[in-house]
């Protein structure tokens, strides 16, 4: 259960719930309600099916590139930690949305699921490095499909914040996003802490004879 809480905690910064009903909104605010409802489910789709591919073969990858679990465990709570520190101070991350260039390019586009919705708004560089962190790092199979629970009821909940961006945003405005920001961004940097601590004690360094 404390797998699928941290989990659940880590994807719900990573994959931007917070923000996806403000940025959904303005990306289709010309757009009828059918057309928003295609892409909301589209990209939710798209984006949960890469996060679980990258979840499933995350071990494949890090033997492909020699990566050990320590190393990721230390790179994915810096990462991490940067996208936490833009929370917490109410800051664009472009980790967990998107650039200038991509939100303009977007604007010119019929199709908003595939880009810039599901990729990299949904399934930015932040949920995939989180995904690979948390299923490659669980302690049995029983965690690592808690890990892939959560991450489809944050997909689950993603979708259904697009479906409701509009009231969201007139109920939150500016301020209550960035409260919610916040909170959820303190969490996240302790739980980045916590990954970094676990990695480096993991990869010896610090039993390691001086020079």
């Amino acid at each position: 259960m404390n797998s699928f809480l941290v989990a659940l905690a880590t994807f719900f910064a990573t994959v931007g719930v917070a923000d996806i009903a403000f940025i959904f909104a303005a990306l289709t605010k010309d757009v009828s309600h059918g057309r928003r409802f295609a892409f909301a489910t589209r990209g939710a789709l798209v984006a949960g099916g890469i996060l679980l591919v990258f979840g499933v073969i995350g071990d494949g990858i890090l033997k492909v590139f020699g990566i050990t679990l320590p190393a990721l465990r230390t790179a994915g709570g810096v990462l991490l930690l940067l996208i936490a520190i833009d929370m917490v101070f109410a800051r664009h991350s472009g980790a967990t949305g998107t650039t200038d260039d991509e939100e303009a390019e977007s604007r010119q586009r019929d199709d908003l699921s595939i880009f810039p919705l599901a990729m990299p708004l949904l399934a930015g560089p932040g949920a995939i490095s989180a995904v690979i962190l948390l299923t490659t790092g669980a302690e049995s199979d029983l965690d690592r499909w808690l890990v892939l629970l959560a991450l489809v009821l944050i997909m689950v909940l993603a979708w259904i914040t697009m479906l409701l961006a509009i009231p969201i945003q007139r109920l939150l405005g500016l301020t209550g996003l960035a409260v919610v920001s916040r909170i959820v961004g303190i969490l996240l940097a302790a739980l980045a802490v916590q990954f970094l601590f676990d990695g480096i004690a993991a990869s010896g360094l610090l039993g390691a004879p001086p020079g």
